[in-house]
């Protein structure tokens, strides 16, 4: 059984509390692993989620964002709104609205629930931070 943690970001922010299947955490995991060396600092906030995931044995919750989500999220510092749905690396095609979970946003949404807002940093260094207003399940194939 996993606990809920909490983790505090450098600023003092106080993170949310994130879910994931335990499929999602155990591909996450490998996935993290294997970026290391090519993209080491997404490695390391994706690493830093799955420290303080609350794990589920079984399918994926409506209420959190899993691997497959489709995510309607709010960037609070330009009011932009997006829906994209999250994915492994090789299924990426930001044309058709999937973005990678090896991605800065990606990583931040992963394991989020409707509500829920989160800092994260781009990949040019800039602080943003965004807001999950809507999830739908992955459609299982």
């Amino acid at each position: 059984m996993t606990t809920h943690c909490k983790a505090i970001n450098a600023s003092g922010e106080i993170k949310p509390h994130i879910t994931l299947t335990a499929k999602d955490y155990e591909s996450l995991s490998m996935l993290a692993r294997a970026a290391e060396t090519r993209m080491p600092d997404v490695a390391v906030v994706l690493t830093e989620e799955l420290e303080r995931a609350h794990v589920l044995a079984e399918v994926c919750s409506e209420n959190s964002v899993c691997m497959g989500s489709e995510v309607e999220f709010r960037d609070d510092t330009t009011g932009k709104i997006q829906t994209l749905m999250l994915v492994y690396p090789g299924d990426a095609d930001i044309a058709h609205g999937r973005i990678s979970v090896l991605t800065p946003v990606g990583a931040a949404l992963i394991g989020l629930s409707a509500g829920d807002s989160i800092t994260w940093e781009t990949r040019t260094g800039e602080v943003r931070r965004l807001t999950v207003l809507k999830i739908r399940e992955p459609v299982l194939a």
